[in-house]
């Protein structure tokens, strides 16, 4: 890469934040800004020792919020953040390489997922059952409550949202009375400590989160076995998903694992339309969402038109630094992901694949791009491809499409476009994907509703604000003499 400015004049030294206080380390981790390589800032590389104290501090606190407590200080949390909503889009970008426009949308988001979980905290979540229903009922009543769990939620987030997978796991414990411990990834930690010092700011007492930087070979078994920890919530690839599924033996878990998320367009589509959904799918947030859009599935009949209509808007997507609020998109999290884009792309072009648009790398920059003639047995589209590429393939009739869509090992989520009813609702019967959106991108939620995916995509426990509180608590039942 050629020589640029520095965007930081002294790398930012930051500590953890362990029931609040601000813990430091001879020995630390290195953010590296992924556009020119420079340090941006170092965190601790946490010790055993640390992530033990952290949770013993949590288990020994009791938290005694009232639900108006919990709301007043995750709606002045979101008022924080919305007045330094510029300053967290850039602390995002220099840890992550996400251009600016991605992080002003992601703080945004943000301020949703804490007005949602502010106003859970105001739900009344229990339940009343009369006992005389039957013949051999009693004059009782049956009541039931939602309480914080006994022990402390262990949390490990992911580096493709810096902040909105991180809030989305921290709001909903706040939201509960819950203590959690919090281990952001080692790539983009930085979101989530200003998130623990804007959340402290705003009244919650520190023991009920801590935020812990480390290496997960070294700490990760202790995040998952720790004797205070009651159940584990993790965002992040199959794999450790598995693992921690293994390994976290008997405590309830939240698994969001990856997705293979397709658009299926329809020979009735609006072509210009569907182009723009594909687009933005797969090029927003650089492509590393687990619901970007990572297949295309088109009619053959439209398939021409559709790819020539994908093409354009391909082109006219920009890419370069992510600090230029002009710019499209940023880079990818490493050079490391950015290779294995560039490398799965020339397999498939070895296959038989068209290389129509990209496919261009320069450290962690890697262009938007665009494939056709691609066969579900390439590796570009059989694993997840966590990058800005768009795969298009083509099917013969509706049963081609679902059966194809279904060939993948993930079920996340899917974005269909077509207007006609009957098929619209075969694709929301027949699809094996947690989610089925109509004239939308795969990726698209409210932070309130259910979210997540079968199969190879999670264990069917939804994320987003109202599940999250769900898991997040046990339910007790009580009954007294009516």
């Amino acid at each position: 890469m050629s020589a640029r400015v520095p965007v930081v004049d002294v790398p930012l030294r930051e500590a953890m934040r362990i029931g609040g206080d601000k813990v430091y380390s001879e020995r630390v981790i290195e953010i590296r800004y992924p556009y020119t390589g420079e340090i941006v800032a170092t965190v601790p590389k946490a010790s055993v020792a640390d992530v033990q104290r952290a949770f013993r501090i949590a288990h020994q606190y009791k938290p005694r919020l009232t639900r108006h407590e919990r709301y007043k200080i995750l709606m002045k949390a979101a008022d924080i953040i919305a007045a330094r909503k510029e300053a967290m889009a850039r602390l995002i970008t220099l840890e992550s390489g996400l251009c600016i426009k991605d992080t002003l949308y992601e703080v945004g988001r943000a301020s949703d997922v804490l007005l949602f979980a502010a106003q859970q905290a105001l739900v009344d979540d229990g339940q009343s059952f009369s006992c005389d229903l039957t013949h051999h009922g009693k004059q009782r009543r049956v009541h039931t409550m939602r309480e914080p769990l006994l022990g402390v939620i262990s949390a490990i987030t992911p580096f493709n949202h810096p902040l909105n997978q991180v809030i989305h796991k921290v709001a909903p414990s706040v939201a509960t009375n819950n203590r959690m411990v919090l281990k952001p990834t080692e790539k983009t930690p930085l979101a989530a400590i200003a998130l623990a010092d804007v959340l402290y700011e705003a009244g919650l007492p520190p023991e009920m989160l801590s935020v812990i930087t480390g290496d997960p070979r070294e700490i990760a078994d202790e995040m998952l076995t720790n004797q205070f920890a009651d159940m584990v919530t993790f965002t992040g690839g199959v794999a450790i998903g598995k693992y921690i599924a293994a390994k976290a033996v008997y405590k309830r878990q939240v698994l969001e694992l990856g997705g293979n998320d397709p658009i299926v367009v329809m020979d009735d589509a609006d072509v210009m339309k569907a182009a723009e959904l594909a687009a933005n799918g797969s090029y927003k947030n650089s492509g590393q969402r687990c619901t970007a859009v990572k297949r295309i599935f088109v009619h053959e009949k439209i398939a021409a038109d559709f790819t020539d209509a994908l093409l354009a808007k391909t082109r006219a997507w920009t890419y370069g630094d992510p600090l230029d609020p002009s710019v499209d998109m940023g880079t990818v999290i490493d050079e490391a992901a950015a290779r294995l884009f560039e490398r799965r792309v020339n397999d498939a072009v070895a296959q038989g694949a068209r290389l129509l648009h990209g496919n261009v790398r320069d450290g962690a920059s890697y262009s938007p791009t665009l494939l056709d003639r691609v066969r579900g047995e390439m590796e570009v589209v059989k694993e997840e491809t966590f990058g800005p590429v768009s795969p298009v393939i083509t099917f013969k009739n509706i049963d081609d499409a679902i059966a194809q869509v279904n060939s993948t090992a993930y079920g996340l989520s899917s974005g269909v476009c077509t207007n006609r009813l009957d098929h619209i609702m075969r694709f929301v019967k027949e699809l094996n994907v947690g989610s089925v959106n109509i004239w939308e991108v795969p990726g698209y939620r409210l932070e309130l509703t259910p979210f997540g995916g079968i199969k190879d995509s999670g264990i069917g426990v939804k994320e987003g604000v109202q599940e999250c509180c769900k898991a997040f608590t046990n339910v007790k039942t009580y009954s007294l003499p009516w």
